[in-house]
């Protein structure tokens, strides 16, 4: 089952989804979801959240704030640590709700989010267990491993142009989510990141190709990729790409070991993307059996 949801987060109302177990006895554990750089929750979210509810639990997924169906102006902008604090307004919310059980709240974030829910998971203990896939730890020049040095200079002068723009009273600078074009300007650059959002446009109108510049300066600024052993004694999985070069493999690795115990790794045989598509099956499992594990729903 799954039902429309929103939620006040001190001045911005986010909206989503409430999934739920058809037959499970209530009230049920919940996974607190929301999706990575820019992305809306009908790119991907919806087939996690079936999948969670499947196996009886609750799944509280939203758009984040500036995002999708979600209030918050500037609109398209990211600002990390404010996605922070609303995956903890969500998890508020969750706990007022008659069919979820408040002592029971995993939380579960991809890519970017994938970064926020280790920051959440360090410094909340109403969190039962987190599951963080792909994850952006934050390496500031992770994305820049696919720039020419010289875009990444023409980059930092245009952070430098748009705050003085700002300065001076004009709104924010925007910049493409990702282009056709592998040198045209853009925050994420790369064929797979063109060929994720192109082909999820249809199923998700309300995702826009654009975000302020100053998201790409905020996300350099941040670093959950410090909090790992504070995470503990908080559940841990992390579901890791092999190849991926967007949030780099070898930077999820070194942060994995980084983290105490408890704590499980998933390596899967590819890139960033795959998990959504190809490899769903092997992700969404992953998970699901780490939130069973440590949220253990009433049996059916």
């Amino acid at each position: 089952m799954r039902v429309d949801i929103e939620f006040d987060a001190e001045g911005a109302t986010l909206r989503g989804w409430l999934y739920l177990p058809d037959e499970a006895r209530t009230p049920a554990p919940c996974v607190v979801m929301a999706h990575g750089f820019s992305a809306v929750k009908e790119q991907g979210l919806d087939k996690f959240g079936a999948v969670f509810a499947a196996a009886g639990l609750g799944a509280l997924v939203f758009d984040n704030r500036n995002f999708g169906a979600s209030d918050g102006e500037p609109r398209q902008e990211i600002d990390p640590w404010q996605q922070v604090r609303d995956y903890r307004h969500a998890i508020s919310y969750a706990q007022t709700l008659d069919a979820v059980d408040a002592t029971r709240i995993g939380i579960w974030g991809t890519s970017s989010s994938g970064g926020r829910v280790l920051a959440v998971a360090a410094f909340d203990r109403r969190v039962a267990c987190v599951v963080s896939m792909v994850p952006a730890v934050g390496d500031a020049g992770a994305v820049h491993r696919r720039l020419q040095p010289e875009l990444t200079a023409a980059e930092l002068a245009r952070f430098d142009a748009d705050r003085a723009a700002r300065f001076a009273g004009e709104p924010p600078a925007m910049i493409p989510v990702v282009a056709a074009d592998e040198g045209a300007p853009c925050a994420l650059p790369g064929r797979d990141c063109w060929a994720f959002f192109e082909a999820s446009q249809a199923r998700a109108p309300a995702w826009r190709n654009e975000v302020t510049l100053r998201s790409v300066e905020l996300g350099r600024e941040f670093e959950p990729g410090i909090y790992m052993a504070s995470i503990s004694p908080t559940p841990l999985l992390m579901i890791v790409g092999s190849h991926d070069a967007l949030t780099p493999t070898d930077q999820a690795l070194a942060a994995f070991e980084r983290a105490l115990q408890p704590k499980r790794l998933v390596l899967l045989p590819g890139g960033h993307f795959e998990p959504y598509a190809a490899l769903f099956e092997q992700a969404s499992a992953a998970a699901r059996d780490w939130f069973l594990e440590h949220l253990r729903p009433h049996a059916r």
